[in-house]
């Protein structure tokens, strides 16, 4: 609409119930006058207030001054149907505009649940603000870690996916260094707590959202800014028809000029323009895109550049066997069955990859941080890391797990990431429309490149921290010529996913708290829904801008009729109207599902 302000859904309701209110009056004010007169204050009310407010502050000119000024002329000539009318689809204007972005940007509370609610300090759970630096702290398998620290005792996988997009858990040890917001997937860790909560990874991460949020792209409404040069020009000429011409004819010129501001009324682009862009954003949403306002399918509409996290974006985040190298008779089935009882996403993945029923194996013993031993068939099965299985580690870009059956060394199994079907396809696509594509992650150099080759990315970075994704998008912004999109899907991409001028997140497997900072959510993480949702964007914003030059071309054309007295009102009424269909017809093309 002509103004942006943020409705609650109470408030949203209230202007489609004044508007309904308003409609129902007006259609009884053709045979009760004053009917007509109480149907314009509930519909105008607030157009009005805001126009004596504004001009209060100095703002004289606006749309809500044009509306005014013309509804009231119309009132003074006692052409109230087009007065009421003028007011009652602005009220639908606005509905549609406010339901469009009502709640589009959420605060990023769901961040919070990466912010543990307590720290184990001396056998008792006490808030984490209250934990000192060198304080020895215990997390416990399933826990979160609370605070920045080195592990000085025990063992564990920790899933770091959250924070820094690594894919694989990583095993940790005593001397490693561990970071708040991750989670013990096994195993007891004490670690010294090195920085207070105030500056923990996750706070920073907290602070970078906030800052990033600060900067955010917006865009100026169409109509707000055009109102600047519309309004006083219309203002202006219909008091020039009111007062010079009668020095020179005579005539009705008072009538005329009034004619001349309903006429000037902007009826259809207040309803058509909203209504193409929510249009769109339903569009969208049937082709299983989320768009969380009316400005990002605009900036939707021109990337130069987007912009991707790896891990559960162009890859599926979930883990598989890509490579087995073993001469061992049943190699897999040793590996399978030793892993049967381990919760860990990479035991899956070698459960699935030997695809068939598994007894239960009632002698397994999980070594937390480093892999299990198990007794199979009557022989020693050890399925873990290079040292467990006291091997020299071998040099690839997915997780192996090294396997020795009674002690001799049997092979090993590297464990990957899948890329998505559709990723290639996305990348090949999006280059051929001339848009530039760049990879962010915080996996290693070596599993980037290799994405990077197999999908043809532009250009990929690796091993990045959040502050670091945060700083390379500001480097692709400042050399951007058009939007830059970001898509990604972790905790750790909520900084990155606000500071874009569009942040896409993969909603079915992303993080909540991505979903709430981006601007855009992909509901079945298909990344070729990239391309739909800049398809629908330029549909929507050709159709918008057809919506309003045909608008203005007919306004223009009918202005210059109403001031030669070529114009009736009630054919004023029934053009303007008439373009307000047309337009609205032409926005509802805009819902067509993209191929």
């Amino acid at each position: 609409m002509c103004e942006h302000h943020d409705h609650g859904e109470h408030d949203n309701g209230k202007i489609l119930l004044r508007a309904l209110i308003a409609l129902a009056l007006f259609a009884g004010g053709f045979k009760l006058k004053p009917l007509f007169i109480l149907a314009y204050l509930i519909a105008g009310a607030d157009v009005l207030f805001k126009a004596v407010k504004n001009i209060k502050k100095g703002r004289v000119f606006d749309e809500n001054f044009l509306m005014s000024v013309a509804t009231v002329g119309a009132l003074c000539i006692k052409e109230y149907p087009e007065a009421v009318m003028v007011m009652i689809l602005y009220q639908i204007g606005e509905y549609f505009q406010h339901r469009a972005i009502e709640k589009s940007r959420h605060s990023i509370s769901a961040l919070m649940d990466i912010r543990p609610d307590y720290a184990n300090l001396n056998g008792k759970k006490v808030r984490p603000q209250e934990v000192k630096t060198g304080d020895i702290i215990t997390v416990n398998t399933g826990e979160k870690i609370p605070l920045d620290g080195i592990v000085v005792e025990g063992h564990a996988s920790v899933d770091t996916s959250a924070l820094t997009g690594e894919s694989v858990p990583r095993g940790v040890n005593a001397g490693d260094g561990v970071i708040s917001g991750c989670i013990n997937l096994d195993g007891v860790l004490k670690i010294k707590v090195t920085k207070e909560f105030g500056e923990s990874t996750v706070s920073k991460i907290l602070e970078l959202v906030e800052h990033a949020s600060s900067r955010k792209a917006k865009t100026e409404n169409f109509i707000t800014k055009f109102a600047g040069y519309y309004t006083p020009a219309v203002v202006i000429m219909a008091l020039l028809i009111a007062f010079i011409p009668p020095l020179f004819w005579s005539g009705n010129w008072i009538f005329r000029a009034l004619t001349f501001l309903v006429i000037s009324c902007p009826c259809a682009l207040v309803i058509s323009v909203p209504l193409g862009f929510f249009a769109g954003i339903g569009s969208a949403s049937k082709n299983g895109v989320l768009i969380k306002g009316s400005n990002y399918l605009e900036l939707l509409s021109k990337p130069d550049t987007v912009v991707f996290d790896k891990t559960g974006t162009l890859t599926k985040g979930s883990f598989s066997v890509r490579e087995i190298h073993s001469e061992v008779p049943d190699f897999l089935k040793y590996t399978a069955y030793a892993e049967s009882a381990s919760s860990h996403p990479i035991a899956a993945a070698i459960r699935r990859a030997y695809g068939q029923e598994i007894p239960e194996q009632s002698e397994i013993t999980e070594i937390a941080g480093y892999g299990v031993k198990a007794l199979v068939d009557g022989k020693e099965v050890i399925a873990g890391n290079a040292k467990l299985v006291n091997t020299e580690p071998v040099d690839t870009d997915g997780t192996v797990i090294y396997v020795s059956i009674d002690g001799n060394y049997a092979g090993y199994i590297v464990i990957a990431d899948e890329i998505k079907e559709s990723s290639a396809k996305t990348i090949s696509e999006l280059k051929q429309s001339g848009i530039k594509t760049v990879m962010l992650t915080g996996d290693s150099k070596n599993t980037a490149h290799k994405v990077q080759e197999k999908l043809g990315v532009d250009e990929a970075y690796a091993e990045l921290l959040p502050a670091d994704k945060v700083n390379k998008l500001e480097e692709i912004i400042s050399k951007s010529k058009g939007s830059v999109i970001f898509v990604g899907d972790g905790i750790n991409d909520a900084p990155v996913l606000t500071r874009a001028d569009v942040g896409i997140a993969m909603g079915a497997l992303g993080s909540d708290a991505a979903i709430e900072a981006a601007d855009a959510v992909i509901m079945d993480d298909n990344p070729e829904k990239i391309i739909t949702s800049i398809k629908v964007a330029r549909k929507t914003l050709c159709i918008v801008k057809q919506n309003i030059t045909f608008a203005l071309g007919v306004k223009g054309l009918f202005l210059i009729l109403g001031t030669f007295g070529m114009m009736t009102m009630w054919g004023a009424v029934f053009a303007d109207v008439g373009v307000t269909l047309l337009a609205v017809l032409n926005s509802l093309r805009t819902l067509k599902k993209q191929d």
